[in-house]
C-alpha cells in the first residue's frame, strides 16, 4: 500500500496505516470528502474513520497525486479521475469548468475516491470457457455486463492475459490482443511499461478515447482481438463495427444488471440489434468472479437465448452453444 499512502499528508497517512494494516488485501476504496470522515471499503464492509478532512488537505493530496504539477494532469482531471502508478484510479468531484460544452477543469474539489487496483490471476476462469472458441482458436465477440464496482475490469484484465499468453491445457494458442486502455486501469502503463500482466502478445494504447484507439490499433498493430472497458457512446459503436468488419474479434464491458438494462441503453441496443455480440455475460455483483447468467446468440433465428443452469456446467470443450 506504500504506493497509495505516499499521497497523503503525514497525519492522515498514519491513521490509514493503522486502520488498513490488518485488512490490506481486502481494501477496495478510500473515500475522502471535505469536512467529512474518511470511509474505507473492504469488500462488503465499510469502516468510518472519525477524522474530518479539510479542503486544504484535499488540495495537498491532489498536489501529491499530480507530482506537484497539476497542469500536466489537466486532461485527466477534466475527465474526473487520475490514474497513478500501479493502476489505482482516483475519482475527483468538485465544481466543473465548462467551455464549449466540455469540462476543461474541476475547481473547489470536495471529494476524492481512491479505487484500489489489484490483479487477481485466474479470476476469469469461470467466464473464460464461455468466451473461447476452441474449435477455431479464437474467441466469441463478447459483452461483459455488471453494475459499477463488481469486478468487470479485474476479470477483463485476466481474460486479456490468458488470451494473449495462450492456455496450454486447452491447446489454445495465444492471440495478438489490442487493448484500448482509456483510463489506464487495465494494463496500468507507467512511463510506457504495463504494471499489470496483460500477456506477451498484447499491445496497449492508453489515454485515448475508445473510438479513436480502436481504429489506431486496427490500422497499425493487426490485432486478432480488440478489448475495451466500459463502452458508452455512438462513436464507440461505429469503431467497434469498423473493427469487426476488419476481421477482428472483440471483448467489451458495459454497466448494467439485466438484459433489459442494456437494451434500454440506446448505444448498447444498437449493438445488440446488429447481433455483433455472440456471447453476453452478466456478472454476479455479490460474488466477484462469478457470473449470474449468460446469453448466447442463436444464429438460426438471430435471437439471444439464456443458457440454463445445467448447460452452464458444461464447458464448450464438450458442446458449442453457438452452433446448438
Amino acid at each position: 500500500m506504500n504506493s497509495i499512502f505516499k499521497f497523503f499528508p503525514n497525519k492522515i497517512r498514519e491513521i490509514l496505516e493503522q486502520e488498513i494494516s490488518n485488512n490490506e488485501s481486502f481494501l477496495e476504496e478510500i473515500r475522502i470528502r471535505v469536512d467529512k470522515p474518511i470511509i474505507l471499503k473492504f469488500n462488503h464492509l465499510e469502516k468510518i474513520i472519525k477524522y474530518n478532512v479539510s479542503q486544504e488537505e484535499i488540495l495537498n493530496i491532489l498536489q501529491l497525486i499530480c507530482e506537484n504539477s497539476i497542469y500536466s494532469y489537466q486532461h485527466q482531471i477534466a475527465n474526473g479521475f487520475v490514474t497513478v502508478n500501479g493502476g489505482h484510479r482516483i475519482g475527483i468531484t468538485g465544481s466543473c469548468v465548462i467551455e464549449e460544452g466540455k469540462v476543461i477543469n474541476i475547481n473547489y474539489l470536495n471529494s476524492l475516491n481512491f479505487r484500489i487496483s489489484r490483479q487477481i490471476v485466474d479470476c476469469s476462469k469461470k467466464v473464460l470457457k464461455h468466451i473461447l472458441n476452441l474449435n477455431s482458436n479464437t474467441i466469441y465477440n463478447t459483452l461483459i455486463v455488471s453494475p459499477p464496482g463488481s469486478g468487470k475490469t479485474t476479470i477483463l484484465r485476466d481474460i486479456v492475459r490468458q488470451i494473449s499468453n495462450g492456455i496450454k491445457e486447452l491447446k489454445f494458442i495465444g492471440l495478438n490482443v489490442g487493448v484500448v486502455d482509456e483510463r489506464g486501469e487495465i494494463a496500468s502503463l507507467y512511463k510506457g511499461s504495463p504494471q499489470n500482466n496483460v500477456g506477451i502478445k498484447t499491445d496497449v494504447i492508453e489515454n485515448v478515447p475508445k473510438n479513436i484507439g480502436i481504429k489506431m490499433l486496427v490500422r497499425s498493430m493487426s490485432p486478432k482481438v480488440i478489448v475495451a472497458d466500459e463502452i458508452g457512446n455512438f462513436e464507440d459503436v461505429e469503431a467497434i463495427n469498423y473493427a469487426m468488419c476488419s476481421g477482428c474479434k472483440g471483448i467489451f464491458t458495459a454497466h448494467g444488471d439485466t438484459f433489459d438494462d442494456i437494451y434500454l441503453n440506446p448505444v448498447l441496443k444498437n449493438l445488440i440489434n446488429s447481433h455483433i455480440f455472440e456471447t453476453i455475460i452478466f456478472l454476479n455483483s455479490k460474488e466477484k468472479g462469478e457470473y449470474k447468467c449468460i446469453y448466447v446468440l442463436n444464429k438460426k433465428n438471430s435471437q439471444y437465448e439464456k443458457i440454463n443452469d445445467k448447460d452452464l456446467e458444461i464447458t464448450n470443450l464438450e458442446v458449442d452453444f453457438h452452433k446448438k
